[in-house]
């Protein structure tokens, strides 16, 4: 069954037997946590609905709603049967060779009330997708908003020797390779559908900029002029896309359409200009460019018009990306041998760096704009770790050896 395939009977096969009771974040809050305190939620240890229990599988799930939760900062997840806990979550499974049962409960300990209640049918191998929709499912009862567990995150990995692409969970789970050209590929980024990712590859000799189908794996080289062909970049229309190129001599931006017709040169300057990044709504564009000596990041109109500077600060400032929400662009700024990752604004206020330890680079926000996923050398090798969009709980996902790079985020699968 194609990959496909796979997710279309998983989505019909999500039945859901009790309706998730809404409640607005700050309504729960006052019943359960008083101060705004993070709730304090007790994982119970998966049981068997029918048949022997299977360890395994009930580690796998306490792990992954664990990981999940926690990381939203809503939670403080704690040991089953703390006695003060304000809920508890209860999952009871079935399991055939093939097929899955799955019920999960989040209680609440006080009044005994079932906050949100699902079961799932599902494939056996899609075990840790309903786990995090049932996640995704909590986070929306508490804050009215969808998070972003069930989505993927393309980046790049040496494991086979060459720069590859790679798909995988949020988490750094179902790792699976995209490219096998035995080259040097970089930069993914996700359309806004989740469902196709552009990439430049040297496979040809020279750094083309292609278009993937994720679940056929169909593939169309889209811009392959002399020179460079790099940092591509989805318009949030899906239709358009702004890259790097140098056809003309230097580095400059330049928009075309998904299939690869050229419509419009956006800048125009004998300086380097590249990485370009949209905002949400498709009105501007953020970009890096070294016009005043040193690459800063700049913003200009869609149409590449009233260009202006953001960053005033540092002496390298590079990898711009918008949030979904439109309030603040991450970016790296270059401290000695090493980068950090910063917030600002995108009227060039309130700049903040957000991480401090090794170097790190490549931020890339999470679809709902909780999160952000980037690549570092804390480590050594470099790898990949999600944070809060605050900069708090750095935590690596990167599960291999092999070094990790260019991540990108997709919207939800």
């Amino acid at each position: 069954m194609t990959a496909c395939a796979r997710i279309t009977c998983l989505v019909l096969l999500l039945v859901t037997i009790v309706p998730s009771m809404l409640f607005s974040q700050n309504d729960y809050l006052r019943v359960t946590a008083p101060g705004n305190r993070q709730l304090r939620l007790a994982i119970a240890l998966p049981t068997p609905s029918a048949g022997s229990q299977d360890p395994k599988m009930a580690g796998e799930i306490s792990d992954l709603l664990a990981f999940d939760l926690d990381m939203t900062g809503i939670f403080q997840v704690v040991p089953q049967g703390v006695p003060d806990a304000d809920l508890v979550l209860k999952t009871s499974y079935s399991a055939s060779a093939e097929k899955l049962i799955l019920e999960y409960r989040l209680v609440e300990v006080q009044t005994g009330r079932e906050v949100v209640a699902k079961r799932y049918s599902a494939a056996r191998q899609d075990l840790r997708r309903t786990g995090h929709t049932f996640a995704d499912d909590i986070v929306f009862s508490m804050t009215g908003e969808r998070s972003c567990f069930t989505s993927k995150l393309a980046f790049v990995s040496t494991a086979t020797g060459n720069k590859e692409i790679y798909l995988m969970d949020w988490d750094g789970f179902n790792v699976r390779r995209l490219t096998s050209n035995g080259s040097i590929n970089l930069n993914p980024d996700f359309s806004p559908s989740g469902r196709e990712l552009i990439y430049t590859s040297y496979k040809r000799g020279n750094p083309d900029l292609y278009r993937r189908e994720l679940f056929t794996g169909s593939e169309a080289r889209i811009s392959s002029s002399s020179g460079i062909n790099i940092t591509g970049a989805y318009a949030p229309d899906g239709n358009r896309i702004a890259l790097a190129m140098s056809k003309d001599g230097n580095s400059e931006i330049y928009l075309i359409s998904k299939e690869g017709k050229q419509l419009a040169r956006l800048t125009r300057n004998p300086a380097i200009d590249l990485s370009p990044a949209w905002s949400p709504d498709g009105r501007y564009i953020a970009f890096v460019s070294d016009r005043l000596g040193k690459p800063q990041l700049f913003v200009m109109d869609a149409d590449g018009s009233t260009p202006r500077r953001l960053t005033t600060s540092g002496a390298y400032n590079v990898s711009p990306r918008w949030s979904p929400k439109g309030d603040k662009i991450a970016y790296c700024r270059q401290y000695g041998a090493r980068f950090q990752i910063h917030l600002i604004n995108p009227d060039g206020s309130e700049d903040r760096q957000v991480t401090f330890d090794g170097s790190n680079e490549h931020p890339r926000w999470s679809p709902d704009g909780r999160f952000i996923v980037f690549s570092s050398k804390r480590g050594g090798a470099e790898a990949l770790y999600v944070m809060r969009a605050d900069g708090s709980a750095q935590t690596k996902i990167s599960r291999t050896g092999s070094a990790q790079s260019h991540p990108a985020w997709s919207t939800r699968f």
